[in-house]
């Protein structure tokens, strides 16, 4: 329950304003000279709406025209606005009903910097009088439609200004002037921000304009709106609150554009330097502090509003084509709100919170009430909210475009993150039962569909980075043994699997035929699937063979010497192989026998010269990029009759397949519109900064060298076209159908195979001239060739590969499902090496992952803020909008 407690603020003359504006500082030799261009805060309390200057009525054009006027007067260069005059004044924000897109045409950027430059007194005049009328509104409890038509012009109008206000540095401390409580005994001061966001959060509250009255016992019995419990008002049930009120689409347009003004509020981040974001943004400290007798209730209705919203509803086709939906505005900026204050945490140690003191921060109660939320009931409310809002875009329907489609997926990927973050109870509760593939599904969806957007890297990152974080976790390994079953047509190859199936051939598709920028994301994608691998009970043919094909395309020799980090990919896949085979063998034949088809990948693996001469040679047979025809799946045999090379042919004719089978009804991934606008980004972490630093088979110094990794697709298709020459044969003719199966590979099989032949080749100039610089010496190769965890992979292939062929000579297999079978009842216990301890390698905050966060987090809510456009066009410095 809300503290309840007396709020009214007796304002006093402002007795100091210091702020210097541009070259045209505000001095004032005297206090006379100073009331005359901000008058006393008394001034404002005494003056009543009905005692104003009488106003002609006049239509709703000729206000506009006036309110035009008005602006134009203010910005004209030398000409200081009176004060006191309160008729010209208050054409700004009385007698009309402005809407916010035309007081956006009505006040365009260039004059509002003219205001800055050429007449900051106006515009600080203009910012006092917007944020008095905001007071003294709530002081009246804003009952009338006139006092309430006020409000909204305020908030239209300085939602219009702020930005251009933060664009200065000499401007943004105008709002942090103090202003004296008016006794001469006390020292406290309030600053104008602290009036302004009071005044917005009491308003959020006021009954009959943003909430539904609960007492109608007459006007004189109607709360006063300073004294008010606003843990009566919240807005949607949910955590902490049982009643659903009534909804009223008019109230709910009157929160969203509060809580857009609250918005812009906080987006002084935007307005500063990358190196100086973690630096407290003062608006928000006071928003989510103790001194915000709201901050409780406020907290409740954004997290209930996102968490209960339903864009479907009933079901019925097109009634979002039928109706206007009010709601969705306003679960979309409580979002933003929500992961914008939950972003702003001070507790951190870090040098530049450091400066500052912890009285003047105070605590982040909304990250200390998400903190304490412990009940099953709420946690499954705040689940099923979020996976219902993810899953949305997914939805499937006969009629097309006949369900409503949501576009905040990735401010949702971010409250998830944070919730899992600072929750970490809520984590466990994702993780404990299979309600966490919910979560799972569309972030690879949305994976795999960006991936060919460089607009979308961001998204990109942020679903890598929530896997990576889920990953950490073992039953999250788990619960990907959960069969898999297609609800959403996705542009992968058709399988028949698990969830862990469905992760791998995303992962690969990803690495496979995603854009250059997606680079240093392989070894997050990596880690991943080394996290999950000693749990993955099950395989398909076709995960089994994209593993496979992954290793193949990071240890050709070109590649591996190609940049001092890139071995440590292989490092990884051979450790997802260990798992599997330690810890997993039994359900897994298809990944053994595609190791045993594939066993020479492994021989070349622990061959790799590591002479000048060898390397060299490795280096310049790196082949152009092109696009290469699709790769035979099996070599003819050696020692066959006529006939038999006949048939071989054939086979190998039937493998050759142009077009890899999708899923019936995906499309492909399309890279971005020409034109398109994107937020830079800040580097990715590297991986030894991301996860804790432990690992089995590097050292130190290695795990945290950066990941620069040349161009991947080259390598990809050239080996598919590689792959028939470079097989070594097997040491039997007559054993070589059961490893490379002479025209018994299965319809599964051959697709998986196929696939790789439809990797798209992009230039590599710009991978190439990077790589230029790095030469690998013979010493840099011996440092880690030797480390290459091999033993488990090659005790398996000298046991299981005589075997195969003895089995396949006496039985004369030819059919892969017959050594399927074999493996699947075979066992290797007490014929491997001893199980090594399994290495999870956790996510752990820091402060390269923080400031990522901040700078997509900002940059998601410019681009989607358009209507009305709120900093479009501000010259904004935490990141750069680019056009693709």
């Amino acid at each position: 329950m809300c503290e309840r407690r007396e709020y009214s603020e007796v304002h006093a003359p402002w007795l100091s304003f210091c702020a210097v504006i541009s070259d045209n500082a505000l001095v004032f030799s005297t206090e006379e000279q100073k009331d005359s261009v901000f008058p006393p805060f008394s001034s404002w309390t005494s003056c009543k709406v009905g005692n104003r200057a009488p106003v002609r009525a006049m239509g709703n054009t000729d206000t506009k025209l006036n309110f035009r006027k008005a602006i134009v007067q203010i910005t004209t260069k030398n000409q200081q606005i009176d004060a006191s005059d309160d008729a010209f004044w208050d054409q700004f924000w009385t007698e009309h009903s402005t809407n916010v897109q035309d007081v956006f045409a009505l006040v365009p950027p260039n004059e509002i910097r003219a205001l800055r430059q050429e007449n900051p007194a106006n515009l600080a005049t203009l910012l006092y009088k917007a944020t008095e009328r905001l007071v003294r509104a709530v002081d009246n409890s804003c009952r009338t439609q006139t006092e309430q038509q006020i409000v909204l012009n305020c908030v239209r109008l300085m939602q219009r200004i702020l930005p251009y206000v933060f664009e200065d540095s000499e401007w943004r401390n105008f709002f942090w002037s103090q202003l004296p409580s008016g006794s001469e005994s006390d020292d406290s001061a309030t600053p104008l921000a602290h009036s302004l966001l009071n005044a917005i959060c009491d308003l959020l509250f006021c009954p009959d304009f943003t909430v539904v009255a609960t007492r109608r016992s007459g006007p004189d019995k109607a709360e006063e709106l300073t004294n008010i419990d606003s843990c009566e008002y919240i807005w949607e049930a949910g955590v902490g609150f049982a009643q659903s009120p009534p909804k009223h689409s008019h109230l709910e347009m009157r929160r969203t554009e509060l809580l857009k003004l609250l918005l812009t509020c906080f987006s002084e981040t935007m307005y500063r330097a990358p190196s100086t974001s973690e630096e407290p943004n003062k608006w928000i400290a006071h928003f989510t502090s103790a001194d915000n007798r709201h901050a409780l209730p406020l907290f409740t209705s954004l997290l209930n509003t996102v968490c209960a919203y339903d864009p479907v509803g009933l079901g019925v086709p097109y009634n979002h084509l039928l109706f206007a939906d009010t709601m969705e505005p306003l679960v979309e900026v409580c979002l933003q709100i929500l992961i914008v204050t939950l972003d702003h945490d001070m507790t951190l140690n870090s040098p530049t919170t450091a400066a500052f003191d912890e009285t003047t921060l105070g605590d982040n109660l909304f990250i200390n009430y998400l903190s304490r939320v412990h009940r099953d009931e709420d946690f499954h409310f705040i689940l099923r909210g979020i996976t219902r809002l993810l899953n949305n875009p997914l939805v499937q329907s006969y009629l097309p475009n006949s369900t409503k489609r949501l576009h905040c997926h990735q401010e949702l990927l971010v409250f998830f993150w944070k919730i899992c973050d600072y929750n970490k109870k809520f984590l466990y509760f994702v993780l404990k039962s299979s309600d966490v593939l919910d979560v799972l599904v569309p972030i690879l969806y949305h994976l795999n569909d960006s991936r060919a957007d460089q607009s979308r890297v961001g998204l990109m990152h942020i679903g890598v980075f929530i896997l990576l974080l889920l990953s950490g976790e073992r039953n999250f390994g788990v619960r990907l043994n959960k069969p898999y079953t297609a609800t959403v047509p996705m542009d992968i190859p058709v399988f028949t699997g698990t969830h862990a199936d469905l992760l791998v051939t995303v992962f690969h598709k990803i690495i496979a035929t995603g854009h250059q920028r997606l680079q240093p994301l392989f070894d997050c994608l990596l880690t991943i699937l080394v996290n999950v691998s000693p749990y993955l009970k099950t395989l398909s043919m076709v995960a089994s063979i994209k593993m496979l094909h992954l290793l193949e395309a990071f240890s050709t020799p070109w590649f591996v010497y190609s940049a001092p980090a890139n071995h440590h990919l292989v490092f990884f896949l051979l450790e997802i192989f260990n798992n599997i085979i330690q810890y997993q063998f039994d359900g897994n034949s298809n990944l053994v026998y595609t190791i045993i088809r594939k066993r020479h990948v492994f021989h070349a693996l622990a061959n790799l010269p590591s002479d000048v001469g060898g390397i060299s040679r490795c280096l310049s047979s790196r082949k152009g990029a092109r696009r290469l025809a699709p790769p035979v799946a099996a070599k003819a045999p050696q020692a066959e009759d006529a006939e038999d090379e006949d048939e071989s042919e054939e086979d190998n004719k039937g493998d050759t397949i142009v077009e890899e089978e999708s899923m019936e009804g995906s499309k492909p991934a399309l890279p971005a519109e020409p034109g398109t606008l994107k937020a830079s980004l800040l580097d990715t972490p590297a991986i030894g900064q991301m996860t804790e630093r432990e690992s089995a088979h590097m050292t130190s110094s290695q795990s945290q060298e950066s990941p620069t990794l040349c161009d991947l697709n080259t390598t990809l298709a050239t080996l598919s076209c590689e792959e028939a020459k470079d097989e070594l044969p097997a040491k039997s003719p007559s054993a070589s159908p059961a490893i490379s199966p002479k025209g018994a590979a299965s319809g599964e099989l051959k697709r998986a195979v196929a696939q790789r032949g439809s990797i798209r080749v992009t230039s590599t100039s710009t991978a190439a001239a990077a790589a230029a610089v790095w030469t690998p010496t013979p010493e840099w190769v011996s440092s880690w060739r030797a480390k290459l965890p091999l033993q488990t992979i090659m005790r398996l292939l000298q046991v299981l590969v005589p075997q195969v062929e003895k089995i396949c000579i006496d039985k004369g297999l030819t059919d892969e499902s017959e050594i399927l079978k074999f493996l699947q009842h075979g066992t290797l216990v007490g014929l491997l090496p001893v199980p090594h301890p399994i290495l999870i390698r956790k996510y752990q905050a820091n402060s390269g992952t923080t400031a990522w966060f901040r700078t997509y987090m900002w940059g998601v809510i410019y681009l989607r803020n358009i209507e009305p456009a709120i900093w479009y066009d501000t010259d904004v410095k935490l990141f750069e909008i680019q056009r693709v």
